[in-house]
């Protein structure tokens, strides 16, 4: 049924739907973060920190699915896109569930990541359809607060499954709440995408597209600074598990320290949506990339001091403040990056998301395969990171316009 025949959904369960969709990403990744070493040590990783692959790769498929997706959804329409990536989930879900090595483990992430790949970059395509400007950007910050949220639940999900059960059944639940998604997407959701505006899928339109993206200094600059603040946070993740149960010994304590900083980042997220139809995108976005920066910069010389270990009270505090940043920076990047992509908004969140995931994905692995036993190269990776991310946008920002002519 096309969008003529059937009305949009209503404002609160199209935001609860999209949500839902994006969180599956947070989802996938965060109910395995208690199981990391576990994994690990049970199918024979070579390297303690090998076991950070298992999100990495999730990552990396992601990065490259929704070069697929994205075009794909412009040409079939939003639905059907989008169910088959939630199907290709389904199927790297079971992959890794019944997989005896770490080598599938990890072929199954991959897969996944291909499949979470159409909700993440059709779901931005979906919001985009029906909103734009500071009304788009409060609707992502609705979005993105469930989707930052689900970390509060997700590793005491995930540490739950492995009070009951093998780390398998983890990957069993992912798979079935990615067929519940996909039954109440296919009822429930109306196409955004006419027929009459769909665009055959072709390798040459997605060069200039490419082009298109690259060219302009909003939709790459801030495509670049979302890919560095990403890879940073992807850095955490990975790394995540290690520090908190085995540097400061907290052990199945974990998510709850982890459900902690993420309600800062959701919080931040909520206030978002407020705050961005008063002061606007960049003022936020600068403001809170510039405390990242700075704060980062003054506990990594804290840190140090500490050989690397601080009490853990001193960086639960450094790590809520970062991650109150991260909650107001999310949304308001995709946002800015899109604003200019209204018309190939489907190719377009696909180029958006990718290029900022295969940026964050080796940032995000150097900074976790880095990990000393100390916190070191995690706050040196924000520290650093940050300071890129203002230079360039100040870059975005100046006065003078001279197109990337980068070539992707």
């Amino acid at each position: 049924m096309d969008l003529e025949q059937k009305p949009a959904l209503p404002l609160g369960e199209f935001v609860t739907l999209m949500a839902l969709m994006m969180a599956l990403v947070a989802l996938a990744i965060d109910a395995m973060l208690p199981a990391l070493p576990i994994i690990g040590e049970e199918l024979g990783a070579k390297h303690e920190n090998d076991s950070q692959l298992i999100v990495s790769l999730l990552f990396l498929g992601m990065a490259l699915g929704q070069l697929f997706f994205g075009p794909l959804s412009d040409s079939i329409g939003r639905k059907t896109a989008l169910c088959a990536g939630l199907g290709l989930f389904v199927v790297g879900s079971m992959v890794s569930l019944v997989a005896e090595s770490f080598t599938w483990v990890l072929v199954g992430r991959f897969v996944q990541g291909l499949g979470v790949a159409g909700p993440r970059s059709v779901s931005l395509a979906l919001i985009r359809d029906q909103y734009e400007g500071r009304a788009m950007a409060r609707v992502m910050s609705f979005v993105m607060t469930i989707f930052i949220l689900v970390p509060v639940i997700a590793p005491t999900l995930g540490q739950a499954i492995l009070w009951v059960a093998n780390w398998r059944a983890i990957f069993a639940v992912l798979a079935v709440l990615a067929l519940m998604l996909f039954g109440w997407f296919a009822w429930r959701q109306p196409e955004t995408l006419l027929p009459s505006h769909r665009m055959p899928f072709s390798l040459q339109r997605i060069l200039h597209v490419s082009r298109e993206v690259c060219t302009n200094r909003i939709a790459f600059g801030y495509t670049m600074v979302a890919g560095l603040v990403s890879g940073a946070f992807l850095g955490f993740l990975s790394s995540a598990a290690q520090i908190f149960q085995q540097q400061y010994g907290l052990g199945s304590l974990f998510p709850i320290y982890f459900a902690v900083l993420a309600s800062a980042a959701g919080v931040a997220s909520l206030m978002n949506a407020n705050l961005v139809m008063r002061f606007g995108m960049r003022a936020l976005i600068s403001h809170a990339m510039l405390s990242l920066a700075v704060t980062s910069a003054a506990f990594f010389g804290f840190a140090f001091l500490h050989a690397g270990s601080p009490p853990l009270w001193c960086t639960m505090a450094y790590l809520l403040a970062i991650f109150f940043a991260i909650g107001i920076l999310f949304g308001n990047l995709n946002s800015l990056a899109m604003e200019p992509l209204g018309h190939v908004a489907g190719i377009g969140s696909a180029l958006v998301g990718s290029i900022s995931t295969l940026i964050s994905v080796p940032l995000g692995i150097l900074i976790g395969h880095s990990y000393n036993g100390t916190i070191l190269p995690l706050v040196g990776g924000f520290a650093v990171l940050g300071a890129l991310s203002l230079l360039v946008m100040r870059w975005i920002e100046s006065a003078a316009v001279q197109p990337c002519t980068t070539v992707l």
